[in-house]
């Protein structure tokens, strides 16, 4: 084979390569994770309600032990999908039950209550601004979407209490979990990322692989409509 033969099955083996790690790295980053429609959930210009839950562990499919988000869809179902399409300049309700345990935070600033209707949350029934994660069970997991200067810290649960939810998800309220409510305007149409900022893929560098990164369990998208 002449040098430019060689040279171009190197190269064509070299794309061809680089290909495959680009569809493996996008494959385990983007997983075909469903969208939960909410546009049409109320009469339009009314708030919108959406519940969700975090679970310690989903409990079924590919990753059965990752920690995940579920939402209750607008039919009453959990489902288990982090893509959310929601109408623009909207009131957006938001109640999130946390199941899984909770630890100090690493960075205490995870804990101050960011970019909420009035800058505070309900916690089980009281207001507060902050989330002191050296007091109780500490925080679990974080809601945070970084563009619209969301953060919203989420309180743990005792690991050993004989109600922790057990899998699969999603979890029955009357497994011990703590109630978050706050409410927040959606801005304009476009893709809004969001994810938890509390590191929880265990067996990961620094805890920020496995679910951490992966669309469909700690992390997705407000899709805001046109």
């Amino acid at each position: 084979m002449s040098i430019s033969g060689k040279l171009a099955a190197a190269i064509g083996l070299f794309a061809g390569a680089v290909a495959l790690v680009l569809w493996a790295v996008f494959g385990f980053i983007m997983p075909n994770t469903p969208t939960t429609d909410f546009t049409t959930a109320q009469p339009a210009g009314s708030p919108v309600n959406l519940h969700v839950q975090v679970v310690g562990a989903i409990g079924y499919g590919p990753h059965p032990t990752w920690v995940s988000y579920l939402v209750q869809t607008p039919g009453g179902a959990w489902s288990h999908s982090t893509i959310w399409k929601l109408p623009p300049h909207t009131q957006i309700n938001m109640t999130i039950d946390q199941y899984d345990s909770g630890s100090p935070l690493r960075n205490q600033v995870w804990g101050q209550i960011e970019g909420t209707q009035g800058g505070t949350v309900t916690l089980d029934g009281q207001t507060t601004s902050v989330v002191n994660s050296y007091i109780g069970n500490g925080v679990g997991h974080t809601f945070a979407v970084p563009s619209l200067g969301i953060v919203v810290p989420l309180s743990g649960v005792d690991g050993s209490a004989k109600n922790f939810c057990s899998t699969p998800a999603p979890c029955a309220s009357s497994a011990v979990h703590t109630v978050t409510k706050f409410s927040f305007m959606t801005p304009g149409a476009g893709d809004y990322q969001w994810q938890c900022f509390v590191p929880c893929g265990l067996s990961t560098l620094f805890g920020n692989g496995g679910p951490m990164s992966t669309v469909g369990y700690m992390g997705g998208f407000l899709d805001v409509a046109a």
